[in-house]
């Protein structure tokens, strides 16, 4: 059977691997189209376009980039119709793949939402959209199929696939360490433009810290040239790529971008300080769209802060100091954060949900190829 799998990011590239791996383990003889990055291609997908071509962030960028954001659309749209999958498989990345959705149900396809999108934190009416262009959406947080409840509109909720991926990475021998000083792990994003706003920002504290390593996890689409014009000639900062699972193991505290990657680092334990600070043009329509309390998904899930949000304006050199500082130094808090992370584990389950997901997806299939 046929699966063209969209993702559109690193996460997604990630979570779109490990649901080839389980597509393949139970349809032996799948045949994956699918835009993600090397993740999914080392899985087996053919991989159409890498998102590193894809990542533009927030309603300014948005704009400026237009033009080929539709031309990637229309692209996708020739490719799609040319392979003619079974199932089309649209792994988070909302802003492309609602359009995606909404085309291919008009073109007969039967599609498929691996990650909500979160309306749950704005333009909550798009789930009337959801309802007529997704045939079956798999949700990730526990929260989300109670939110869907109220809109009559039925989810399966899978699991969240960072759990599986992690409890593996812990489960592997210790490695070398990365340093003889104690780690401060920096996680400033995987698109420019976020990068270059958040990490000098970041980079500030590693003077205030001389005793500890500053160490920046490199996304795969950001080159090394990018990242040392940031980083300048400041001694106790390095870099990392390819093993941010190791620098978290190894941390003692983290800064961390919004997104993913606050699941992440709490999962492995460390305790973080989320960092947002986007245009002012996006931020100022984000702050009167947004209606969830928190931006971090470790606070969402929880339902609390557990996990300490600058955003914007807070996000300066003097507040990192304060919050890295009690991170680092103050055991009242470390102790807390730890009681709050065991409690995460257990509310996001022991669901396995790359394998749930590809269980219902194959099935998908199978319907659409008996017709």
């Amino acid at each position: 059977m046929k699966y063209y799998l969209i993702a559109g990011e690193a996460s997604g590239d990630l979570h779109g691997s490990n649901l080839i791996k389980q597509i393949k383990a139970q349809d032996p003889s799948a045949d994956i189209r699918c835009w993600g990055g090397d993740l999914m291609q080392h899985a087996g997908g053919y991989l159409v376009k890498h998102y590193r071509d894809l990542a533009f962030m927030g309603f300014a960028e948005v704009l400026m980039n237009l033009r080929t954001i539709l031309r990637n659309i229309a692209f996708c749209k020739e490719d799609i119709a040319a392979y003619r999958p079974d199932v089309l498989v649209l792994i988070d990345y909302p802003g492309f793949n609602m359009r995606m959705a909404k085309w291919g149900k008009a073109e007969g396809y039967r599609t498929i939402f691996y990650i909500s999108p979160q309306v749950w934190a704005w333009k909550e009416n798009r789930v009337k959209q959801i309802r007529e262009t997704v045939d079956k959406m798999l949700c990730i947080l526990p929260f989300e199929k109670a939110f869907y409840d109220k809109w009559n509109y039925p989810v399966e909720y899978v699991g969240h696939p960072l759990v599986e991926v992690i409890r593996e990475a812990k489960a592997q021998p210790v490695v070398a360490p990365l340093s003889n000083k104690p780690i401060v792990a920096l996680l400033p994003g995987s698109r420019k433009q976020e990068v270059s706003v958040k990490l000098p920002i970041m980079l500030t504290q590693a003077k205030h810290f001389p005793d500890h390593q500053f160490i920046i996890a490199q996304a795969p689409s950001l080159e090394d040239s990018f990242l040392q014009l940031l980083i300048g000639d400041q001694p106790n900062v390095s870099i990392v790529k390819g093993q941010t699972y190791t620098l978290l193991q190894q941390a003692a505290a983290a800064l961390v971008t919004s997104g993913t990657a606050t699941l992440e680092t709490a999962l492995f334990g460390v305790p973080e300080v989320v960092c947002y600070k986007g245009s002012p043009i996006s931020y100022f329509f984000a702050k009167r769209l947004i209606k969830v309390k928190y931006i971090s998904l470790v606070n969402l899930v929880m339902d609390k802060l557990v996990v300490k949000e600058l955003i914007q304006n807070e996000l300066t050199e003097a507040n990192l100091q304060r919050a890295l500082t009690l991170l680092l130094q103050d055991v009242p808090t470390r102790q807390r954060l730890q009681a709050d992370y065991a409690e995460l584990w257990h509310k996001l389950g022991e669901k396995q949900a790359s394998r749930l997901a590809a269980e219902s997806i194959v099935a998908e299939a199978r319907r659409q190829a008996g017709k």
